[in-house]
């Protein structure tokens, strides 16, 4: 089997869940301080990326980070580009940790309109998506964000998902769609229908050969999401944490059968710069523990 197809298997049928790394420019400094790395510790974004790159590494090669309970693993461009122990950061974690590696694309959200922040354009997708292949990335994650119960904004944002999905399938890679809703919006539950009515419309227009993966906020209504689970063109359906506490979205999680979690501050709570590694990876471990045992449902 090739790579590939070694990896859809696994991203299809293994027990798991997908580790995400990917906090890009804008919420790398509150990555940084919840690690305990104030921004008195870097004075340009060099050595801003050095650190989290350090932060990320010594997630990446901690005893308990593996392809045994571990899916995937989401990056950052910036992470893909350096090396894990001499090697690169993608190839590392396939060839060493046996975890599937995936790259954010998106760049950035737009102001709101109609209750949406739609993704800014993606200047040159066909040469990252390209370069992600020589190197190895098996997918994407691309990012938008859903504040209010608009069913113009909602159709909107699933639209461009979805557009920018094929492209990205006509790549030869596989997306993660992920229009993210706020935990913070007003009729959460009626959103939550709507998105799942749109999502299910534009499923159904998939060709057979398009596969995607879906990551979506962990729903008001216990499996809301199980026709996307079941559908054939889904790869697996992910969730985020979405500024729920570890606990929080672990027991959410645990009522959504055949959801995965994707998280990624829920999956770095507790860990600091200035714990030993003994420390440092009992923290993890327990950590990714609970999150694997949720994702189990």
């Amino acid at each position: 089997m090739s790579n590939y197809d070694q990896q859809l298997d696994k991203m299809k049928n293994n027990d798991g869940f997908i580790a995400a790394l990917d906090q890009s420019g804008g919420s790398t400094p509150k990555a940084l301080g919840l690690y305990g790395v104030t921004q008195d510790g870097w004075s340009n974004d060099e050595e801003m990326f050095s650190l989290v790159h350090e932060m990320r590494a010594r997630i990446m090669t901690s005893p308990s980070f593996t392809g045994e309970r571990i899916l995937a693993a989401i990056l950052f461009e910036n992470t893909m580009d350096r090396d894990v122990q001499d090697s690169p950061t993608a190839e590392y974690l396939w060839e060493e940790k046996n975890i599937v590696p995936i790259l954010k694309v998106d760049k950035g959200l737009m102001e709101e309109e109609n209750g949406v922040q739609l993704m800014q354009t993606i200047p040159d997708l066909d040469a990252l998506l390209k370069k992600a292949s020589a190197k190895g990335i098996f997918g994407t994650k691309m990012r938008s964000v859903i504040k209010q119960a608009d069913a113009d904004g909602i159709e909107a944002i699933t639209a461009q998902q979805f557009e920018i999905g094929r492209q990205i399938c006509d790549a030869g890679l596989i997306p993660i769609i992920e229009p993210e809703i706020d935990i913070y919006c007003p009729d959460k539950a009626a959103a939550e229908t709507m998105l799942e009515n749109a999502i299910m419309t534009e499923l159904n227009q998939l060709a057979p050969d398009q596969l995607v993966m879906l990551k979506l906020t962990l729903p008001e209504e216990n499996n809301l999401y199980r026709n996307a689970v079941n559908h054939p063109n889904v790869v697996r359906v992910a969730a985020l944490s979405g500024g729920y506490s570890r606990d929080e979205a672990n027991t959410r999680l645990s009522h959504n059968n055949g959801v995965i979690a994707s998280f990624s501050r829920a999956l770095s709570e507790g860990l600091k710069v200035q714990q030993s590694d003994a420390e440092f990876n009992a923290m993890l471990d327990a950590s990714i523990e609970s999150i694997f045992q949720a994702s189990k449902t």
